[in-house]
């Protein structure tokens, strides 16, 4: 890690929401500022200050380049992992080794009342930036080993918990999703993994296939799919040599929302969906719900249905309706304003006197550029207009306004 003079330093503080590309332009006003080293920290600054707010918060953190600021995890999904982690450990004091370090933001959040925190890591300056950084978020006692993940796994201690995030780039900067395609190949470590520890978390991509890797890695005690503001962000694979990946293993389902201390979270297990009976609606009701990506992501289509009591438009919608509102339905919860089919008149009566609206195309014949160019609205407002076909094989149109989750 190169140092940072006091001066520069102090240029970084005065100037942290400025405009780098105009920083860099008037560099020359400032002789005895490193500008172009002030840059990447304030450029990495305002990015932190949404992403990582407690890391943004500490005056003398100092920031990597941007590609690992862009792979790093979120604080907020960090902090999952954590509290996943403190309930797995009963809140014990605990050996962890993060066996992935990049920036550290996992890391920091995991080795929150550890014994122990081994950060590994193949970049030097990673690995520097660890040990100046680590501390100054509170982890106590660190060792950072710089080394690649398969080298260094067979010469570690017995872990409470092994942490890892392959990374999902190839040498090309291309992103992979298969297991054998990211950096370690989680599948040919986790016996070693497992047999180095009590507990293995592994943070993998939202696009991967679930049931191919819980078939693959075999010792999986739940599953994790998490979503920050609808959106699917990671699957979390938490292992045990002494678990087998059953169809009673429970899948979390969560849904964080950024800004808040309240969450959506719907928990179930493999089997129920598969004996769920999903009820098909002949009508759309009052209310209509769209679960988020994480219920979506990790399959429960069925028994989301069964047990909140919902009706489904069709099997391949992955809509629902209901007349008795269903408050906590994991996902968006829409009161619907009025319905129609594809007719002309129909759609004009039903579109009356609005000229933008939010669309959403679900299992429908038109996309939304496509729906949108034809329906003549612009985007955005307070109206939501979802576009999806009933259980009959009839193409509708469902005016709604959305209510507060």
């Amino acid at each position: 890690m190169n140092e940072m003079s006091d001066t520069t330093r102090q240029f970084v503080r005065a100037h942290r929401t400025d405009d780098v590309r105009a920083l860099m332009l008037a560099q020359k006003r400032w002789p005895e500022v490193d500008v172009r080293q002030a840059c990447v920290q304030i450029a990495a600054w305002q990015k932190a200050r949404t992403k990582l707010p407690s890391w943004a918060a500490k005056d003398d953190i100092v920031f990597p380049e941007q590609l690992s600021m862009e792979q790093c995890s979120s604080e907020l999904t960090a902090r999952y992992k954590a509290e996943v982690w403190a309930r797995l450990s009963g809140g014990r004091s605990a050996d962890v080794c993060d066996l992935t370090g990049g920036l550290g933001v996992d890391a920091s959040m995991l080795a929150q009342g550890c014994r122990r925190l081994t950060f590994v890591e193949h970049s030097e300056v990673l690995c520097d930036l660890a040990r100046w950084n680590l501390p100054r978020m509170g982890v106590g006692r660190l060792d950072v080993v710089c080394g690649e993940a398969e080298t260094v796994l067979p010469t570690l201690a017995q872990q409470d918990l092994i942490f890892l995030d392959p990374a999902r780039r190839d040498s090309h900067g291309t992103r992979t999703v298969a297991l054998a395609d990211c950096s370690p190949d989680l599948e040919q470590l986790f016996p070693l993994l497992l047999d180095r520890a009590t507990w293995v978390m592994a943070k993998l991509s939202p696009m991967l296939d679930i049931s191919n890797t819980l078939r693959r890695l075999g010792h999986v005690a739940e599953l994790h799919v998490v979503g920050v503001d609808g959106e699917c962000k990671e699957v979390l694979v938490v292992g045990s040599r002494t678990a087998a990946t059953a169809p009673s293993m429970p899948v979390h389902c969560v849904n964080l929302l950024t800004g808040r201390s309240s969450r959506q979270t719907f928990v179930f297990t493999r089997k129920e969906e598969q004996q769920s009976v999903c009820g098909y609606a002949t009508a759309v009701g009052r209310y209509l719900y769209e679960p988020n990506a994480s219920v979506l992501k990790a399959g429960a289509l069925r028994c989301v249905a069964e047990r909140l009591q919902v009706q489904k438009l069709h099997p391949n919608s992955h809509l629902y309706t209901s007349d008795a509102l269903v408050p906590d339905f994991p996902g968006r919860t829409f009161e619907v304003v009025g319905l129609s089919d594809l007719n002309k008149k129909h759609t004009a009566h039903l579109l009356s006197g609005i000229r933008q609206a939010n669309l959403t195309v679900r299992n429908f014949p038109l996309s939304v550029a496509q729906l949108r160019q034809r329906l003549k609205l612009s985007e955005g407002g307070s109206e939501y207009l979802f576009a999806t076909t009933l259980a009959d094989e009839k193409h509708v149109l469902i005016r709604c306004w959305k209510m507060k989750n």
